[in-house]
């Protein structure tokens, strides 16, 4: 069975961030089609990328830089739940991402993103991001609207059901591309 990560975007103190990656789990986990987790960028305690290499070079000396390689290697794929600050995805995300790299390597990856644009800037950013990575980004995203989808001043996610749609037809495209993409990196090793 395909292993999925449902990735946190955001560390930030009072974030809506776990609110919105729960969601996703929960609906993904009805499916049955693969093992979904959530991974919470906040609970690898990640300080600003401190290695003194690249990660491209796969040496690395930080324990918790292999503490973090261990937690993601296993994913075949991952879904990544980004707020949207200042017309990109958070620092912490890229730096959560840019600690590793054979690790990110051939898997698939698909967004959710929110924001007062519905994440759509974060999201573009990250394919960018994960583009470098070698990783498969989905055509399907979700976007999520502050001001139709949290209510409370922005402090309580609450989905509009139209979005079950679009997450599904997202999570369909992750775990096609995961399971090719497995394929490939069994021949690889």
């Amino acid at each position: 069975m395909l292993k999925i990560a449902i990735l946190t975007g955001s560390t930030r103190p009072g974030r809506v961030n776990g609110q919105v990656a729960k969601w996703v789990l929960e609906e993904a986990r009805k499916r049955g089609d693969a093992e979904y987790t959530l991974v919470d960028i906040k609970d690898a305690n990640l300080p600003l990328l401190d290695e003194d290499l690249p990660s491209g070079y796969g040496r690395y000396n930080q324990p918790h830089t292999k503490a973090w390689a261990e937690v993601i290697r296993p994913f075949d794929g991952y879904v990544m739940v980004t707020p949207e600050y200042n017309r990109s995805t958070s620092a912490a995300l890229k730096n959560a991402l840019d600690y590793l790299y054979a690790e990110w390597n051939n898997k698939a990856v698909g967004f959710v993103g929110y924001g007062s644009a519905m994440g759509v800037r974060a999201v573009q950013h990250l394919r960018h991001i994960v583009g470098e990575l070698q990783m498969a980004d989905v055509r399907e995203a979700v976007q999520l609207s502050l001001f139709t989808d949290f209510t409370d001043n922005g402090s309580v996610f609450r989905p509009d059901s139209m979005h079950l749609e679009s997450l599904d037809t997202m999570l369909n495209q992750v775990n096609a591309w995961a399971g090719a993409l497995k394929t490939l990196r069994g021949q690889a090793q």
